[in-house]
């Protein structure tokens, strides 16, 4: 399994699918499995069941995981998805746009 770049609270665009083209925010990342939940992308139909007396259940929209390969951090001085490699300042890895040279983190 190849190092996932995108971590939780960064901006991405999605690359292929239904949502091509959406901005949203990382809400989650799993490394092991190589998937990201972002904020609006991808919307699911839950069905949710009342667990407690006086509770609704019922039909519940949330956002499903799809592949972090799908998905591509946002540059806002590029505005665009961008790749990125990391540069060493001091003892800390930072992220740096390949193309412009923004910092992320």
């Amino acid at each position: 399994m190849a190092k996932l770049n995108i971590k939780k609270d960064d901006t991405v665009v999605v690359l292929s699918g239904d949502d091509k083209g959406v901005k949203g925010k990382v809400i989650a990342a799993s490394p092991e499995e190589g998937k990201v939940l972002v904020e609006g992308v991808n919307i699911i139909h839950k069905h949710v069941k009342p667990r407690r007396q006086g509770e609704t259940g019922g039909i519940v929209d949330a956002e499903g995981a799809i592949y972090a390969a799908k998905v591509a951090l946002y540059c806002p001085k590029c505005d665009k998805g961008v790749r990125t490699h990391d540069v060493v300042e001091g003892d800390k890895k930072i992220r740096v746009c390949t193309k412009c040279g923004h910092k992320f983190d």
